[in-house]
């Protein structure tokens, strides 16, 4: 699937001044990330996994 072809919800913590954001797309198999303030930058994808232990490391615990 291209990232082109995905839904990229805005986090309601990105504002409506183009804050620094990022936003995210699930799918079935990954987990995938691009910079909101410049979409034309290449997505990176993390798998499902791998974004669960980031999470949980960022959310402290």
């Amino acid at each position: 699937m291209s990232t082109t072809e995905l839904t990229w919800p805005k986090s309601s913590y990105s504002g409506t001044q183009g804050d620094n954001c990022v936003e995210v797309a699930v799918t079935a198999q990954a987990i995938h990330v691009r910079d909101s303030k410049d979409v034309t930058r290449p997505a990176f994808a993390v798998g499902r996994e791998g974004w669960s232990r980031f999470v949980r490391h960022a959310a402290g615990g």
